[in-house]
């Protein structure tokens, strides 16, 4: 009997909890929460950040969404705002769905097929970085040129909910890309600009009440989740009523407010010489490593001088030395060569450039570029910051005259994104998964029709036709044996023409205060956190 009364006990004070009421005096909960900065958008037709996609993960819900759940289970697509997931005809053509009736958005809109179009549409107008994901679409690139007369491959009725997308050919990615933000349905009174300040109702658990960029955002519980929740039980609901997050910029400060517990939860790693420490005295209560699918790397504008000569390009990996990467990283980086990473299907391990620093400086001798001054970029958010002066210091014993230029993490992928910024030449970036499936590094990072004025992710510039002939065969069809063997080729042939300097592969930490129960903290593998996931012991 005494069991029993305990157990009763604990299932109240878990009901009162997922409510988001403390079982203790009726005060909302609240988690406190860091970011180093602010998201690149808090915009879910814009954002292409980890920052950004763990901060509005449980949001804005696609019609597809992923399971909630840690490691390769966080990969699996699910239906999100749709009942079921696509019927797929017309030999991959043709996807067919249906929204499910009576959701809304936290304003209290109904959410309608169309939005789903509007969405769509809105991303094309505002030339996301997302945009090459959905070219297949039917009449899609005809839109994006002229931004006039909709989307004809979408078509949708608000009567049923029935949606559907006409693709120009097939492609074998198109169901995990349906579960990205880029398309979340918004309402159609959604402004046509990027609305960071001011972000769109919510479809999720949390909806962004107050958004001051460079500052902070705030979370309450979204009021139309009630209804939400109960139409997508699959869909977890969050342990908290309210989630503040304060940008700090200074780790030390972030993580001495995780000590203190005027902090819950900081997003970004600890700096790299906290890291070790940290990781002794709270691993497995307050801290732990999680695994990504990630690639750290410096690119080369392939269409400027000095990184146009090819000899060059191939001279700078050989002088990089990833071991040296890794200890500014502080072990949180396990050195690789390569594109994909070591997790991620199709990927074979090589080495096409191992370190020989003298074999460098003869080949820069031997192209003897006419052009030596080259300006590094990296961002101010350590230890990226110290990867950018460690690859100015290589480039500078290579014997050119180096500039460096560190811009503030907020604005970084914005600021190189745009092919009109002068003296693009060389910098640091990193990539984390949008999903498992090596089309997610080749067609937005590498492909020549990825290369945009704004918004751009093929910071190299890169344009070898046979080879973004191949990334456009590949996509077209499902993940198998022969398609992994062929991306593994892929890799190795963009390798030989050296774009990239790739030098690792990160683990992420979950660092917490003592009142946050870590072994309940999801880690997804696309999204990082899930803020549904973090409750109070």
């Amino acid at each position: 009997m005494a069991i029993a009364v305990a157990t009763a006990c604990l299932c109240l004070s878990a009901a009162l909890a997922s409510a988001g009421r403390s079982a203790d005096n009726g005060e909302p909960l609240v988690l406190h929460a860091t970011f180093a900065s602010f998201p690149d958008h808090l915009d879910p037709q814009l954002s292409y950040t980890q920052e950004g996609w763990t901060a509005m993960y449980d949001t804005y819900i696609p019609l597809l969404t992923y399971r909630h759940a840690a490691g390769k289970a966080g990969s699996e697509v699910i239906p999100g705002l749709a009942k079921n997931l696509p019927r797929i005809t017309d030999g991959g053509r043709t996807y067919t769905l249906f929204l499910r009736h009576g959701l809304r958005y936290s304003n209290g809109a109904p959410v309608r097929a169309s939005d789903f179009e509007f969405a769509v549409e809105r991303m094309f107008r505002l030339n996301s970085g997302g945009f090459p994901f959905y070219t297949s679409i039917v009449g899609a690139l005809r839109f994006w040129n002229t931004k006039r007369d909709g989307i004809s491959g979408i078509v949708t009725d608000n009567r049923t909910g029935k949606i559907v997308i006409h693709l120009t050919v097939p492609r074998g990615t198109f169901t995990q890309e349906l579960a990205l933000m880029f398309v979340a349905p918004v309402p159609p009174s959604t402004p046509l600009q990027e609305a960071s300040l001011h972000p769109p109702p919510a479809t999720g658990p949390y909806a962004i009440t107050e958004s001051q960029p460079g500052i902070g955002w705030t979370y309450e519980r979204n009021p139309a989740w009630r209804t939400n929740g109960k139409l997508m039980p699959q869909l977890p609901g969050g342990h908290v009523d309210e989630i503040e997050v304060d940008q700090v910029r200074n780790p030390e400060k972030q993580v001495r407010g995780i000590e203190q517990g005027s902090f819950d939860w900081m997003e970004n790693p600890p700096s790299a010489l906290r890291y070790a420490e940290l990781a002794r005295k709270y691993g497995g209560s307050q801290f732990r490593a999680n695994p990504t699918l990630s690639t750290y790397y410096f690119w080369m504008n392939t269409r400027k001088a000095p990184f146009d000569d090819l000899r060059v390009r191939r001279a700078v990996n050989y002088a990089v030395d990833a071991r040296v990467l890794q200890k500014i990283y502080a072990g949180q980086l396990a050195p690789a060569h390569q594109i994909l990473p070591s997790q991620m299907p199709g990927h074979r391990r090589f080495n096409l450039y191992p370190r020989n620093l003298v074999k460098a400086r003869r080949m820069v001798r031997q192209a003897d570029p006419n052009d030596r001054e080259i300006t590094v970029w990296t961002d101010t958010e350590a230890p990226n910051d110290e990867a950018g002066i460690y690859y100015a210091k290589v480039l500078r014993q290579l014997g050119f005259h180096v500039r460096l230029k560190t811009v503030g993490a907020g604005s970084y992928f914005t600021v190189i994104g745009n092919t009109g910024t002068p003296n693009l030449d060389t910098g640091w970036s990193n990539w984390f998964a949008d999903y498992a499936h090596p089309n997610d590094w080749f067609q937005p990072l590498l492909a020549g029709t990825s290369i945009l004025r704004r918004n751009n992710t093929n910071f190299a510039q890169i344009d070898a036709p046979s080879l973004s002939s191949e990334i456009a065969t590949l996509r077209r069809s499902r993940l198998g044996p022969s398609q992994e063997r062929r991306y593994a080729a892929l890799d190795r042939s963009y390798m030989k023409l050296a774009p990239w300097v790739p030098y690792g592969t990160r683990t992420l930490p979950t660092f917490v205060s003592k009142r946050v129960d870590l072994d309940k903290v999801v880690f997804d593998p696309s999204f990082g956190p899930d803020l549904t996931s973090f409750r109070f012991k």
